[in-house]
């Protein structure tokens, strides 16, 4: 299986070359932008599966197949969930949406090699996919929250917050100026409004800011510790299966 991955966010192409390794399929091409698959596809034979981001820095992806006929069949891979209803509708074979899940690529990769055993025809109406994408809007990620302080609210700035952590099923934003906000919200959810290249899930309790890390320690057991600017309560472990992709996100 001959495979390529068009993703602008280098991190996150590292990271989905890394679990499809893991799948046992080989990713033979990484590219960036629009500019840089254009020409790459104009001089190369086209492979059996793209994964393709929606977005990237010069562009939709979608204006590469204005100048090249894709022949390959696609998996899509992007953040914009408002999206995902519409791609389903496509004869793309999978749609992955960001952060992707592994048992969820997995499924994706299968779902192909059934169509390309059953010798399944697989293609793609760009244009109707771009109609859906009209003057996309830049994803705006939370950038305050509001939290209640006894007969008072406050604004706090997701900047401001050095790490968000759970603790007695409740969670926590712990901020520059030392104290501790109890949210409306869990870790969960603020994996899907926080801007993934400043918030990383270290582990299941902590949420750290990349902004506000003062030290990177090595720890037990291939794991890293964690030394934020302010906060000092408790200790922030980056768990040993959230290593790799910690490593990535910092560069």
């Amino acid at each position: 299986m001959n495979v390529i991955i068009i993703e602008d966010e280098k991190p996150a192409a590292r990271r989905l070359n890394r679990l499809l390794s893991e799948l046992d399929v080989s990713v033979s091409k990484m590219l960036h932008s629009v500019e840089e698959s254009i020409d790459w596809f104009q001089n190369n034979q086209h492979p059996d599966l793209i994964f393709l981001d929606i977005q990237l820095s010069d562009g939709l992806s979608f204006e590469i197949f204005d100048i090249v006929e894709v022949k390959s069949a696609i998996i899509f891979t992007t953040a914009y969930d408002e999206y995902a209803l519409q791609a389903f509708k496509l004869n793309s074979i999978d749609y992955l949406l960001k952060p992707i899940d592994d048992e969820e690529l997995e499924n994706a990769v299968k779902k192909y090699q059934n169509f390309k055993s059953e010798s399944q025809k697989i293609s793609v109406d760009f244009n109707d996919i771009k109609k859906l994408l009209v003057n996309p809007l830049e994803r705006e990620y939370k950038k305050r929250f509001t939290v209640k302080v006894g007969q008072h609210l406050k604004i706090i700035n997701a900047d401001d917050v050095e790490c968000f952590y759970s603790e007695n099923k409740g969670t926590y934003a712990a901020t520059l100026d030392g104290r501790n906000y109890l949210l409306d919200t869990t870790l969960e959810q603020l994996e899907e409004e926080l801007s993934p290249k400043v918030f990383f899930r270290v582990s299941r309790k902590f949420y750290v800011n990349i902004k506000h890390i003062n030290d990177i320690i090595s720890y037990t057991n291939s794991r890293l510790q964690i030394k934020l600017n302010r906060f000092s309560e408790q200790e922030i472990i980056v768990s040993r299966e959230r290593v790799k992709d910690f490593k990535l996100w910092l560069e």
